[in-house]
């Protein structure tokens, strides 16, 4: 039987790009590996790699640097690194309090970052973006000339994934808004910028590079002024037929609660948010970041007020994050934003309202733990989030249409 060389040729492409994905995803992962350990751990051939490699020296997306001698017979493995600024992308993050923007080359290497407290009184979207621009604008102008192929933004709303809608952010006070095309039109970067709820990319940027390093079942629970959440099943993000999922800030948890700005009474956040710590510390309930830097200040140094305020966020803490327990049933949960912060000074009654009111098997199997990007994690999940095309077909890169990539003036 003789075989369409037409077919074959398509289907010899399509395995090139898979094993191109393997090697690039390990690389990006993982840093700097030798050929015997790509081998390892992509069930590749030696040969296979080393001609893969090849291609991507070529293009000038990885480097190999001198053999590294592993202590095994035969000759040592040169070591395979990727080449950071070669390709990077533009990550965004629209928080409540801050506006922050990156340049993230390929292994997740920071370049450039800049974060700023919004304004007050430029709280709508066209001013946020407006806002945006001008960072954008400074972080590009200060850069070298890299290839810049994609960027993604990570905001506090219901993201609607597809375009980038954000259906409701209540604690940005947006309904309806049309933030994929409003960062399209006005920054014109001439590429598609995809947008995601924060907590989402939170949880896939602790899930790559933070705290959850490892772990695939894994509940993110960020909390600021408002709470959200991200959850990583099979290692895999589960964000929802159309990405609403993980709005957790919103469980009605508190009956006899205050009015959260969802328009509903006694969601979790009205409970463990910031405004409600700081009521509860003595602080202006709108102070943001300022005033918790202070109530962080007080609580180190023992002031009896902030330390009952924590334990009653711990304790609501505890509560929403039994149920969760018992919904998901998670190997591990990373606090960030604020309840990450506060960790410290919660961790007992979380523990105890975990023991008292979860279920004994799934609450065997659980560890909570704080963040380890800290605040930038979800800017830091939009960068990966702008790296998945490149790592689920790296030829878009070292092949043909190179043309595609962009590069950023200096």
């Amino acid at each position: 039987m003789v075989r369409d060389p037409v077919l074959v040729g398509q289907r010899s492409e399509t395995v090139r790009r898979a094993n191109l994905s393997a090697i690039v995803r390990e690389l990006h992962a993982n840093g700097p590996l030798s050929r015997s350990a790509l081998v390892a751990r992509t069930g590749l051939t030696r040969t296979a790699i080393r001609a893969l490699i090849g291609d991507l020296v070529a293009a000038g997306f990885v480097r190999e640097d001198r053999p590294v001698a592993i202590g095994t017979p035969g000759r040592p493995s040169p070591l395979v690194r990727l080449v950071p600024g070669r390709a990077v992308v533009l990550a965004i993050e629209i928080a409540v309090d801050s506006l922050a923007v990156a340049l993230v080359g390929l292994g997740g290497t920071v370049l450039a970052i800049e974060r700023i407290d919004r304004l007050r009184g430029r709280t709508d979207a066209e001013s946020v973006v407006a806002d945006l621009a001008a960072v954008v604008a400074r972080i590009r102008a200060g850069a070298p000339r890299v290839g810049l192929i994609g960027a993604a933004a990570a905001v506090a709303g219901v993201v609607r994934r597809s375009d980038g809608f954000v259906s409701t952010a209540p604690n940005l006070d947006w309904r309806d808004e049309p933030l994929g095309l409003r960062l399209a039109q006005v920054l014109d970067l001439g590429l598609p910028i995809a947008v995601a709820n924060e907590a989402d990319l939170g949880a896939l940027a602790e899930h790559r590079r933070g705290a959850a390093r490892g772990a695939d079942h894994v509940l993110f629970v960020s909390g600021d002024v408002g709470v959200g959440g991200g959850l990583i099943v099979d290692g895999v993000p589960m964000t929802g037929v159309a990405g609403y999922g993980g709005e957790i800030g919103h469980l009605p948890l508190n009956p006899h609660g205050i009015a959260c700005g969802c328009g509903s009474i006694g969601c979790w956040e009205t409970e463990v948010g910031a405004a409600a710590l700081l009521r509860r510390a003595g602080h202006p309930a709108d102070g943001g970041r300022p005033e918790i830097d202070v109530v962080m200040r007080e609580a180190a140094e023992g002031s009896p007020r902030v330390l009952e305020a924590l334990d009653h966020i711990g304790h609501w803490l505890g509560i929403g994050l039994a149920g969760l327990v018992n919904t998901f049933n998670p190997s591990l949960i990373v606090l960030g934003g604020l309840v990450g912060r506060i960790h410290p000074w919660v961790a007992g009654v979380v523990e105890a309202e975990l023991d008292r009111r979860a279920l004994a098997a799934p609450r065997g199997l659980v560890r909570i733990v704080p963040s380890k990007l800290g605040v930038d994690a979800p800017l830091l999940g939009a960068g990966e989030l702008a790296f998945e095309p490149v790592l689920a077909d790296p030829a878009i890169l070292a092949g043909p249409r190179e043309g595609l990539i962009q590069l950023v003036s200096a």
